[in-house]
């Protein structure tokens, strides 16, 4: 048996090597995050343009957001409309999809990566391969809805459906979700549903009572991903509509990218991003708070 100041060494070492590997990452966690986002606060009170010298203008920059700015309240309706949409949405799909995928299937791994391609394709590109699909004029779902009678569709054009079409996107592009959640119900314990099938529990029974409880957790992380993701959405707007039409897609993100990067009003982008960067966490403290009542840990009481 080793010496008791022996094993005392070799912890303090195992530690002193712990901390050493962690430097790297704590280094880098600093520099990219929070010093970034310290300073996108600070300049938040200040009137800045990028050349010249800052002016410090105090919270002129909040009360002016939520006084006289014409955009950012909508922007703020806009952005928790279309991540909610895309969340719910994403979240049925992939969950429906890696249900039928986690079966025994002809090409089950041909399938699988064709539900995963979208979510790794370049993001411009993804986009711009919808924007055809949504065209007016010459789009493909436009052809076969004039084909069965249905007329015409703005699906990018009319302020009511723009927000859906993006949303129709995300929900296109929720690979990532459905890989997630085929880990998640290949861990799901057969027990369970052996038991379930001998109290003669049908497939519904053992889907709610069985396999939607045993997958709480990562139904949790996947909509709190989701939820991250969605929220901080810009590249649609970008790509497909310019905040239009009107400022029916007027994210956020993309208000921050006109009053920085075009405008040139960083300090009230700063403003912005700050607001934007205290919304998610309210969403996600709330998500955190209530997950308690309805995520289930294998080992749990029943309530």
């Amino acid at each position: 048996m080793k010496p008791v100041h022996s094993i005392n060494r070799m912890h303090s070492a195992e530690t002193r090597t712990a901390w050493l590997c962690l430097i790297p990452s704590v280094i880098g966690l600093v520099c990219l995050t929070y010093i970034p986002l310290i300073a996108v606060i600070g300049l938040s009170f200040f009137n800045w343009k990028g050349i010249t010298a800052p002016q410090f203008v105090g919270i002129a920059n909040y009360i002016r957001l939520f006084t006289v700015d014409p955009y950012f309240i909508d922007s703020i309706k806009v952005t928790v409309y279309y991540a909610a949409l895309s969340v719910i949405g994403s979240l049925i799909f992939s969950l429906i999809v890696a249900m039928l995928l986690n079966r025994k299937v002809p090409a089950r791994g041909f399938f699988r990566a064709i539900f995963y391609l979208p979510y790794v394709l370049p993001a411009m590109a993804v986009y711009l391969g919808w924007s055809w699909l949504y065209d007016n004029t010459h789009g493909l779902l436009n052809y076969v809805f004039n084909q069965m009678g249905a007329g015409k569709i703005l699906f990018l054009a009319d302020e009511k459906l723009a927000v859906p079409s993006l949303s129709l996107i995300a929900v296109w592009l929720s690979g990532n979700l459905i890989v997630i959640f085929l880990a998640g119900l290949q861990n799901v314990p057969r027990v369970y549903h052996e038991a379930a099938e001998i109290d003669g529990a049908n497939g519904f029974q053992r889907f709610w009572n069985v396999t939607l409880p045993c997958m709480t957790p990562i139904i949790f992380y996947n909509l709190l991903m989701a939820l991250i993701t969605n929220m901080q959405v810009v590249t649609p707007a970008l790509a497909l509509t310019s905040g239009g039409p009107g400022n029916a897609t007027c994210f956020m993100s993309y208000l921050m990218y006109r009053y920085a990067f075009i405008s040139n009003k960083l300090g009230y982008a700063c403003a912005i991003s700050t607001i934007f960067f205290l919304l998610i966490g309210i969403f996600t403290l709330l998500l955190f708070a209530t997950s308690r009542s309805w995520i289930f840990y294998e080992g749990d009481d029943a309530k």
